[in-house]
């Protein structure tokens, strides 16, 4: 029996409701790209490396101490005033907002800013500062946050001053993660100093050069034990799969049946053995935890593995992995990938996920990775952005999150899969190119995050556009699933079908002096990409042509078996193109040679994995490929796999 069409319509429109206000698929013709990093504020752009160590001398706190919490809390950056995911300002992530400035910010907003911190008051009651400066200001932000790591040190009864061995603030550290157990506590306090042994050096986002040496210490660790929080998930007696020093929680989504077979929120399964694991989809969850807790507890809802607190990096396990969550609006996706939801919202050009999160999901990833045989890379390691549609009709509904303000390149540097950022090859026609543009100094132009047709906030992103020709006037590549009028893409936020994001890969069509042309969607899409600041890195690899003879080859958005593998009982789940097609000599690069041709079949509701639930395999063997900005699937029967020039 058929599952209620109210889940049935949550599946196809993807794992969570995004209202944005003002988004849409329409918008104004699109406009130049603006690149480069962003001006720093007058304030900030006059605050060099001295003034940690100036905050460090003033409130008793040894340097390394406070550049490797604020390097662990925001890598040094200020973000233009802008808050985090979590309502956290500056390069010591203060928390917290008053009441006017929740006044200001968006239903959605609000509901994440009620669950945040408070390390803002606290600041301000400490150095006597006010709260709009240590928000806005650089140095201010530095000595509040030399403050409150200072008093928490004062609190466990330990000693302060600059120079007392770093070894000695481990609970203070601890601390500062403003965790809610002592698990995620000392996850950011061991963050912290294995920051501090390896040393860091960048130029922070107002264009600041910040070098920290490396000190490696031994901190005492047994400080934890004077923190007034609980113990948290305890390995031994939890059902999460995670890393034992993430502390992760076990939050079962239910698997309940509500009557005449329907039933939800996810489907029973033995995978491997039904159906192996071949991706991890990067969500952003469009709220706050606490209500996104909530939706993957109701039955009538959809699923997903792991949901990640914004503040502090916290994670919940809702699904195992050995069964199918309902999180990508595509079923074969489904039967292959584990769904992790981040606290965040994808159209925020305001807002920015914090380093937290990115620390903890990397260490999630990569034990998934691991323990799953997942290759770790962007073609395995996407974002729900990547995702296609299933048929032509669902493409124009699939959703866009974690959106193009999530960092991929440092994202997959923490992940321990650096994204390509060398030319080992010229650049040139027939050569696979891995984009890389940067992120902090990548600032395109991009309307509609706040309000219908208005400019986003300038910030840093994971993308660069693709043109008609090679003129920074021309117009944006069409994508007749975003457009099916044919209408030339549009630089809206929620619009991603002119976009190249970082690590994704494509081949080469042509060359004109700094302007590349890559095969995007059955055409040329043109980007700039100097020698000078490349954006663009060449690489080896395999590339699918069509076979010899034909003109076009068919891409699918899911790759079903063929109609005579399905056993008697079960009906043939028709293999519909999607509207896009290859043409004769264009080349795409390969994702994967190695998927499997299958459908898990799993209709009715069953106590324990239940005998009906079946996998069909077919012969019709596919290749998973880069073709837009979304991955996509081909017939091994239409095309040719060879290496790239």
């Amino acid at each position: 029996m058929l599952r209620r069409p109210k889940i049935l319509a949550a599946l196809a429109a993807v794992a969570l409701p995004v209202a944005l206000t003002g988004v849409s698929l329409g918008g104004p013709p699109a406009e130049a790209s603006q690149q480069g990093a962003p001006s720093p504020s007058s304030t900030s752009s006059a605050v060099a490396a001295s003034a940690y160590s100036a905050a460090a001398a003033k409130y008793g706190v040894p340097e390394s101490v406070l550049l490797a919490v604020s390097y662990a809390e925001s890598r040094w950056d200020d973000h233009a005033g802008a808050p985090s995911t979590s309502g956290g300002y500056g390069p010591m992530h203060l928390t917290g907002l008053g009441a006017s400035e929740v006044a200001d910010l968006s239903g959605k907003q609000k509901v994440a800013t009620a669950e945040s911190l408070q390390t803002l008051q606290k600041a301000a009651e400490l150095t006597g500062l006010d709260q709009g400066a240590l928000r806005s200001d650089v140095t201010a932000n530095i000595n509040g946050g030399a403050a409150v790591l200072a008093s928490y040190q004062k609190s466990l009864g330990l000693p302060v001053g600059a120079d007392t061995s770093p070894a000695a603030w481990y609970g203070a550290v601890a601390s500062y993660a403003e965790a809610g157990d002592k698990a995620g506590a000392a996850g950011f306090a061991d963050d912290v100093y294995t920051i501090m042994a390896k040393g860091a050096a960048r130029t922070t986002n107002t264009g600041q050069q910040i070098v920290m040496p490396a000190v490696a210490v031994t901190p005492d660790k047994s400080q934890l034990g004077k923190l007034s929080l609980p113990a948290g998930v305890q390995p031994s007696t939890s059902d999460v799969e995670c890393p034992a020093s993430l502390g992760c929680e076990w939050l079962p989504a239910p698997y309940s049946e509500f009557g005449a077979g329907d039933y939800g929120n996810h489907d029973l399964a033995n995978r491997p053995e039904t159906g192996k694991i071949d991706y991890i989809v990067i969500h952003d969850t469009e709220g706050g935890w606490q209500g996104v807790l909530n939706l993957v507890q109701d039955p009538t809802y959809v699923s997903w593995q792991y949901t990640m607190r914004s503040s502090d990096g916290h994670i919940w396990q809702h699904v195992k992995a050995n069964d199918v969550a309902w999180h990508a609006g595509n079923w074969y996706v489904n039967m292959h990938s584990i769904g992790i939801e981040h606290e965040g919202f994808a159209a925020q050009g305001a807002t920015w996920y914090t380093e937290a999160l990115y620390r903890n999901s990397a260490k999630l990833v990569a034990y998934l990775a691991a323990k799953n045989d997942i290759p770790l890379d962007r073609a395995h390691i996407i974002g729900h952005d990547q995702v296609p549609g299933t048929v032509p009709s669902t493409v124009r509904g699939m959703h866009w999150d974690p959106g193009p303000y999530w960092d991929w390149e440092h994202y997959m540097d923490l992940v321990g899969a650096p994204i390509w950022g060398k030319s080992v090859f010229p650049v040139k026609a027939g050569s696979i190119v891995t984009i890389k543009p940067g992120f902090a100094g990548n600032v395109q132009v991009i309307n509609s995050c706040d309000a219908p047709g208005t400019p986003c906030k300038p910030q840093g992103t994971n993308f660069v556009y693709l043109r008609q020709a090679p003129d920074d006037n021309a117009p944006l590549v069409k994508d007749l699933g975003l457009h099916p009028d044919g209408s030339n893409g549009t630089i809206e936020v929620s619009d991603m079908g002119s976009r190249v994001a970082a690590g994704s890969e494509y081949v080469v069509a042509e060359r004109q002096g700094d302007w590349v042309a890559v095969w995007y969607l059955g055409a040329r899409g043109w980007f700039k990409s100097p020698a000078s600041a490349p954006d663009a890195f060449a690489k080896p690899g395999l590339v699918v042509k069509p076979k010899a003879g034909k003109t076009s080859v068919p891409v699918y958005g899911r790759a079903y078996p063929e109609k005579s593998a399905y056993p008697a009982g079960i009906p043939y789940q028709t293999v519909t193109p999607l509207q896009y097609t290859i043409g004769e000599g264009q080349a795409y690069p390969v994702g994967d040679l190695s998927i499997e041709t299958d459908y898990y079949r799993a209709v009715t509701f069953a106590g324990e994995p239940p005998a009906d639930h079946v996998q069909v395999l077919g012969k019709d063997k596919y290749y998973q490929i880069w073709f837009g900005h979304r991955m996509a699937y081909v017939r091994a029967a239409d095309v040719d796999v060879r290496p790239a020039v």
